[in-house]
């Protein structure tokens, strides 16, 4: 892993809390309003979904977690896919889901696409950050005369 202060792993972390939290409450909400039938469609529109809540989070965020280097913002996002499958896997057996049930969310071929929306997650640091840099460099500079050109 590159080099990154503690502080900024302790931010990193904390970001990643509010994802989950908010990734929490997107798969509760998903629970209490669409039925057994429709649940694996569901779930994988909700990848979708929730991976445009990680971007929106991480867009706010980023800046406020420090990272200096591209480099540093993949590891922010492998160290967020590691935690994200640990947290699931935990969870998922804490209560009461068979193995059969959380592999089938990981089951590419079959429809599962968790593994998309973690490459997703993984990357969306590195990819806020480029964008960011992008819009930083497109800014209007102020001339002699302190309009804009």
């Amino acid at each position: 892993m590159p080099a990154l202060g503690l502080a900024t792993l302790i931010r990193a972390f904390l970001v990643w809390l509010v994802i989950i939290a908010a990734e929490s409450v997107h798969g509760a909400l998903r629970r209490l309003l669409f039925s057994a039938q429709v649940d694996f469609a569901v779930r994988q529109i909700s990848v979708v979904v929730g991976v445009v809540m990680i971007f929106a989070i991480t867009w706010v965020l980023l800046d406020w977690i420090r990272i200096r280097t591209a480099r540093g913002a993949l590891a922010i996002g492998a160290a967020w896919v590691g935690m994200t499958v640990a947290f699931e896997l935990a969870l998922g057996r804490l209560t009461g889901i068979g193995w059969d049930r959380i592999a089938a969310d990981y089951d590419l071929p079959n429809g599962g696409l968790m593994p998309l929306g973690l490459l997703a997650m993984g990357l969306t640091p590195w990819a806020v950050r480029q964008l960011k840099a992008g819009r930083g460099t497109q800014r209007p500079t102020r001339n002699s005369q302190g309009s804009a050109s």
